[in-house]
């Protein structure tokens, strides 16, 4: 795969097990020695505008990434956090 940080960055992050969206990505962290992915971040959410500070991130280990789409990356095996979900969207 050849995708540039700033691709990743316009790709909305997808459970396969139930259709929940995580969000965006926002950073990746990765193997220093060997130089690859190890798991992708989706920040938390702010609260209350930013005045209370972000929900904790989400990190999401290379292993769960199944697929990469035009604008979504699918996922298995990693739970969305309760207070982060939102019900899929309906076309």
């Amino acid at each position: 795969m050849d995708t540039r940080m700033g691709q990743l960055r316009l790709k909305e992050v997808i459970s396969i097990g139930d259709g929940s969206r995580f969000g965006y990505v926002g950073d990746l962290e990765v193997e220093l020695d060997s130089g690859q992915v190890s798991a992708l971040i989706i920040p938390g959410r702010l609260r209350l505008f930013g005045l209370l500070g972000r929900e904790e991130d989400v990190v999401i280990p290379w292993q769960s990434v199944r697929r990469f789409g035009e604008d979504t990356i699918l996922v298995d095996g990693v739970s969305v956090p309760a207070s982060r979900r939102r019900k899929p969207r309906v076309s």
